[in-house]
Parts: structure tokens; sequence; C-alpha cells
């Protein structure tokens, strides 16, 4: 819950900053490689040791929730923050030995095949009788094989099939780890240290599955809705993007044109996502799978989706005012709804959620959708400081001059990329105002008072955290002194 202070919450806010950049260092890569686990599933007859390079989306082994699993997506997100540990130096060798083991880990999931699981019968007769009913059936196992196993959400954290039943398939991970792990091998400086042959294969892998399943409906990001996603489709489009400039950086054509080929429809389809009565971003698509009572929604999978696929600027990126008016339509739909926000400091941004009407635990705000909403202004900022134009309808004006406090002329680089930044540190202010001192946080704080809610730790939290970080250093860079 929120914490008394006297002073405003911007008050040494740098400084709390790089504290808790250091308790989420030192906590994030414990759900890496966490070979020392083993997490004993009784109902189940289970007793699972995490792999080297598996990443757990909670390092803890309480029961409320079990997140003792391996995601694809949460993988991905955890991996790229790491390579922002190694590049500024906080955690280079352990990063780089940690990376490794993960690209490995990572090839050895897409060998899965359910058709052939040795002991598969002595796991099924260990499970109690009342607990059978979550099992997937053999036959659903046998379907998973070849590049299917790409589209399984989440695996065993040592590296197994899930036997579980869960929303599969998820087709976001695969262009999330391609677009992490591009990032590695375009570091120069990184590259001669990394596993280049097996990294080379995991990236093609990804972006083939991806070039293949991209028109696919599939489960959202928070593994609800059946459908065609904002946040799945602008990721695979940034992931087909990306690589067709690495294929073609490495000589490979064929890969290349077909990468190149496949973004260009995917962008192409992200434009139908954009409802012009309400002026934003709205998912899921109406027409891709549903049933006839699902409807688009206002839903922050958007933004995450903006941030996550990393496009500098143009439509589709945080320089794009349609996303933009997206991001203010979320933070008017959450300071509405969430008792947080209606009486917060005024020098505290948002506390952001899913969408109105979650039920999940408190349906309450989620660190990693917060800290996303930071990155996205530091995000928009560093491009807006760079002197990339934005295209300006009298809305976006109005929306604009809000940030600024004042009408914007022509010219807003400087001045609005400084005011970007101050939104962004606004909602870092909210962070501090909920996260322990200790620098743990959890998967959500409650809506009512802030206090901790679900996973007690996420690894993904620790992510979102890093990375704001590193993009607001970015955008400050670029504003210079």
């Amino acid at each position: 819950m929120s914490k008394p202070r006297s002073e405003p919450w911007t008050s040494g806010l740098d400084d709390w900053m790089a504290r808790q950049y250091r308790h989420c260092a030192g906590l994030m890569p414990r759900a890496i490689s966490a070979t020392g686990l083993v997490k004993h599933r009784p109902h189940y007859g289970q007793t699972v040791r995490a792999a080297p390079g598996s990443v757990l989306a909670c390092a803890d082994l309480a029961e409320n929730p079990d997140f003792f699993f391996h995601w694809l997506r949460d993988s991905a997100v955890v991996i790229d923050a790491l390579r922002h540990l190694i590049e500024d130096g906080t955690l280079r060798d352990q990063g780089l030995r940690l990376f490794g083991e993960f690209v490995e880990f990572s090839l050895n999931l897409s060998r899965l095949d359910g058709r052939a699981r040795p002991g598969d019968e002595e796991e099924r007769a260990g499970v109690q009788p009342a607990y059978v009913k979550n099992l997937r059936t053999r036959e659903e196992m046998a379907e998973i094989y070849g590049d299917r196993a790409l589209g399984e959400a989440r695996l065993g954290a040592d590296g197994r099939l899930d036997i579980l039943r869960w929303q599969r398939p998820q087709n976001d991970g695969p262009a999330l780890r391609a677009l992490a792990t591009m990032r590695y091998w375009r570091n120069e400086d990184l590259r001669p240290h990394l596993p280049l042959k097996p990294l080379r294969a995991l990236i093609e892998s990804d972006l083939d599955f991806t070039r293949e399943y991209w028109p696919e409906p599939c489960y959202d990001l928070w593994e609800e809705r059946w459908g065609r996603h904002y946040h799945t489709q602008i990721v695979q489009f940034a992931a087909l993007s990306d690589g067709a400039e690495w294929a073609r950086s490495l000589g490979d054509g064929r890969r290349a044109e077909s990468f190149a080929h496949a973004a260009q429809q995917a962008a192409r389809g992200l434009d139908r996502y954009f409802d012009v009565e309400s002026g934003v971003y709205l998912t899921p698509l109406p027409d891709s799978g549903l049933d006839s009572a699902a409807t688009m929604r206002l839903d922050f999978a958007v933004l995450l989706g903006l941030v996550q696929a990393g496009r500098r600027s143009g439509p589709h990126s945080p320089a794009d005012p349609k996303a933009l008016a997206t991001l203010r339509r979320l933070e008017d739909l959450f300071d509405r709804i969430y008792p947080i926000n209606r009486d917060r400091p005024a020098e505290c941004g948002t506390a952001q959620g899913r969408y109105e009407g979650d039920i999940y635990f408190t349906g309450g705000a989620f660190y990693f959708s917060t800290l996303g909403a930071a990155e996205f202004y530091y995000r928009a900022a560093a491009t807006v400081a760079s002197g990339e134009d934005i295209a300006l309808s009298p809305e976006h004006r109005e929306i604009l001059g809000e940030i600024l406090g004042e009408t914007p002329g022509l010219q807003i680089g400087a001045g609005l990329a400084r005011a970007l930044i101050a939104r962004g540190d606004a909602v870092m202010a909210t962070v501090r105002r909920f996260a322990p001192e200790s620098g743990v946080l959890a998967e959500q704080f409650s809506q009512i008072d802030g206090a901790p809610v679900s996973a007690q730790s996420l690894a993904w939290s620790y992510a979102s955290f890093i990375t704001a970080f590193a993009c607001r250093n970015q955008a400050l860079r670029s504003i210079g002194p």
C-alpha cells in the first residue's frame, strides 16, 4: 500500500530509480537458469527442477498462482532486459553466460515432440483422480511436434512439454524472442561473445514460424480471448521487418524477401485496429473467430505491443499520435475506475491495469503495465528529441498541448521531449509510491490500496523496470545537456 510521505514522490526520484534498478538487476536473474529450485506438484505427481537456460515467470515456489513455468513470451521480455544489464556492465560475464544457456534451452524446446514422450504413462499414473480432468489428452499432446511446439505458450521449466490444459496456441512468443535475440546480434560489441551458430538457428526458427503463422488467430497476451490481436500482430510485424534486414545482412536473400513480404502484409493489417469513431487502437479484430458476444475494447495490451515492437518512428510507434491518444484514453479509464488513481498525489501518474472489467485476482494495476506506460513516454521523448516528424491532427495537437502545458507550435523538439520525460517520471513516481523498499515487485498492486497481489516476485515486472529505466537514459542522452 502507499507509503506515508511528506515530500513529493518526484523528490529524489533519480536516486530511487538508481536503487530500484540495482534491486531489479539482482532479483531478475534469479529466475534464469535457476537450477537450484525444485517444484513439487503433489496433485500431479510432478517434481520439476529448473533446467539451465529456462526462465521462470516467478522464482517463488508458492502455489498462488503457480508460475513455475517457462513462458515463451515472458522469457523473451526478460532476456531482452538482460541485454541492458550486459551492455551497461552490471552483469557482463554472468549475463552473457545466462544468455548462452537461454539460447541452447530455447533451441531444445523447438525440437519437442508430443508424439514420443518417454515416461508418459508413468507420469500420468501419478496424477490424483480429481486432477485428471486438468490434463491434456494424449491426442492433444500428439499434435505438438515440429514448428507447432513454438505455439506452446508455456513449457515445463525442465524443458518438457506442459501436460496441463492451457490456452494454446499463442503466437507472440517466437516473434518477441526473435526481436530480443536479434538485438543481441546487432550489438557489435557483444557479437564476438555470443554463440553465433546456435543463435542464428534460433532466430531463423522463430522468424520462419512467425512468417508462417502470423495470419492465424490465436489466444491473446492475457491468455483469455481467441482471435486476431493487436499485440500479437505488431510484434510479429516488427520481428519480420527486422528479420528481413537481418537475413539480408547474412546474404540469405530468400528469407529476406519472404520476411519482407510478410511484414508488409502484417503492417497493412495493423491499420484495421484503429477505431475512427473513438480515435484509438482497439483489439481484437471483430472478424477473427471470436464468439458473437466478444467486442473490440480498449486494452493495455496495445501499449505493451507498441513498446515491445521497438519501432522508433512512424505508424504503430510511440511517436504515432494515434498511439499517444490510445494511452491517454487508457489513463482516463484507469483514473476513473481505480481508487488509487482517483486520490493520487498530483505529481504521480496513472497506475495502469489491463482493461475495464478485468476479474483476474483484484483486477488491479500491473507493474509491467504501469512501467510500460513510462517506457512509452521515454521512447516517444527520444524520438522527438532526435528530430523525427510527428504528423499532428487538431485532436492530437490538443493532447500534446496538455502534455506541454501550452499550444504546441510547429517546432516541438526539445521542449516536448522534456515534457514527455516528465510524464514518464510521473509514472515512475507511482511505482515508487507502491513498491516496497526491498525492491521486490509483484505481478499486481491492488487498485484499492496498492498492496502486492498475485505472484509476489515477477520476473516480467523486474524486466519492465530495467527496460523503462534504460529507455529513460536514452531519452536523456538524446536531449543532451
